[in-house]
């Protein structure tokens, strides 16, 4: 009895290490971004290259760099899945510089705010429900789809009203993804294919794309522009 209580313990030890270190990977990622997002919205030059094409070829670097990350991570050493997390964070960092050219810095911030409070709240749920969420995994992913097919269709119809429904949908199905990402973690870490830095850098990077889209979903809705 004392020892399976004694094993309980370990393994409930080991999994909060491990989701520490998660979240201490995605804040790493995300203060990483907002400083190369703000330092990069002051070079005019740089953000006239950015905008001269430059935004497609990072955006291609930065989904090689997930795709590479998500399929390699229980192959590759921790060293080089930090490295790729961070180099990823850094390019998405020079991505979201516009941001700080469209919206007013105070909005920005408090949409932050308002997106930090969501994600913590949504994530918690997700790790304490003991309500399978695999079971919305294909209707989230459809959901996605929908929305970028419907973002890509409307740079034709260029409808106001369209856009509005798409950045609800996209909020919902992100919320979706944050809770399903983070119970997600649990069976991560319990598989233990791989090292345990490696898997926590997959799970950082899982939760960052979660709350960087709705940080951006939150700022189309809350964020006041630059007159």
């Amino acid at each position: 009895m004392d020892q399976n209580t004694d094993s309980y313990s370990y393994a409930g030890e080991v999994q909060q290490s491990f989701i520490q270190r998660v979240y201490q990977w995605m804040a790493a990622g995300l203060a990483l971004s907002g400083f190369v997002a703000f330092w990069a919205s002051g070079h005019l030059g740089l953000m006239k290259a950015l905008a001269g094409g430059g935004f497609f070829v990072l955006m291609l670097a930065e989904l090689g760099l997930v795709f590479w990350l998500s399929a390699s991570v229980t192959k590759i050493s921790a060293q080089a899945a930090v490295l790729g997390f961070m180099v990823y964070s850094l390019l998405n960092g020079l991505t979201l510089s516009f941001i700080f050219l469209v919206y007013t810095g105070a909005s920005i911030a408090a949409t932050f705010f308002i997106a930090a409070a969501s994600f913590a709240g949504v994530s918690l749920f997700g790790w304490a429900t003991q309500t399978d969420l695999t079971s919305i995994r294909g209707f989230l992913f459809m959901g996605l789809l929908g929305v970028i097919l419907g973002s890509v269709a409307n740079l034709f119809f260029h409808s106001s009203a369209f856009d509005w429904l798409l950045t609800y949908a996209g909020l919902g199905v992100f919320i979706g993804l944050t809770a399903y990402d983070t119970q997600e973690i649990k069976r991560i870490q319990q598989s233990g294919s791989g090292s345990m830095e490696g898997l926590a850098i997959l799970g950082a990077l899982r939760l960052y794309l979660d709350f960087i889209n709705m940080f951006l979903l939150l700022l189309r809705l809350f964020g006041r522009r630059r007159s």
